[in-house]
């Protein structure tokens, strides 16, 4: 044998129990869950206003003093975050587009708040000079984040069970976890929320009673184990 292929030989040797002790067997893939239905407490709406002037500065004006109004209104509703959303404005043209024949303005407000009796009194009043967009519920960061903790827990407690089981069914004397990972589901929310208005009056517009409906929030859990035998 010549020398180069006799250290081939040797290392082979030397790196065989290093290899096979790499090699693992038993090991089985699976994953587990768990989910969670929760109620909305997070509730976000969108006001717009649109007008219509002969000139952009006109409109520019207009706008701002009618935001200004409405910011100072919301302040009265401490639980109430309200933002600036889009603003625009375009030109309106006449017969067959040819001629400018005045400006149109659009601007929003943006509203966010867990506390929902607030945001629909705001909104109602609001309603007097703005156009309501739409309005979304979700869960707040700080609940999202607290029933995920909670469902790890769970999700990790049911992977640890099926381990149990997987090893029984294997005749098994146990496991050992290879590999673990945590993946956040994410939030699906649930059927569309319905939204209650009281009996109209002549003086006002209403505030709405809103319902927020539900989440579900849901943890799965993927991993390997390996069955001791």
């Amino acid at each position: 044998m010549k020398f180069p292929a006799m250290l081939l030989y040797v290392w082979f040797l030397w790196s065989f129990p290093a290899i096979a002790a790499t090699e693992s067997y038993n090991q089985v893939d699976f994953s587990s869950e768990a989910e969670r239905k929760v109620v909305n407490d997070l509730m976000s709406a969108t006001l717009s206003i649109e007008i219509n002037e002969p000139k952009p500065a006109n409109i520019a004006k207009r706008i701002n003093m009618m935001l200004n109004a409405e910011f100072k209104r919301a302040a009265a509703f401490g639980t109430v975050r309200v933002t600036s959303g889009n603003q625009s404005t375009y030109p309106v043209y006449g017969k067959n587009n040819l001629k400018i024949e005045g400006w149109r303005g659009h601007a929003e407000l943006r509203l966010e708040s867990q506390d929902f009796k607030s945001m629909g009194e705001l909104i109602a009043q609001m309603q007097e000079q703005m156009q309501l967009e739409g309005v979304h519920f979700s869960l707040a960061a700080d609940t999202r984040k607290q029933v995920e903790n909670t469902l790890i827990g769970e999700a990790i407690d049911a992977f640890r069970k099926r381990a149990n089981a997987v090893s029984a069914a294997m005749g098994g004397s146990g496991y050992k976890i290879v590999r673990m990972s945590i993946n956040q589901g994410g939030t699906y929310p649930g059927p569309r929320p319905m939204m209650a208005r009281a009996a109209l009056s002549d003086t006002a517009i209403p505030a709405p009673e809103f319902a927020g409906g539900e989440s579900t929030i849901k943890v799965q859990i993927s991993g390997t184990v390996e069955v001791i035998q």
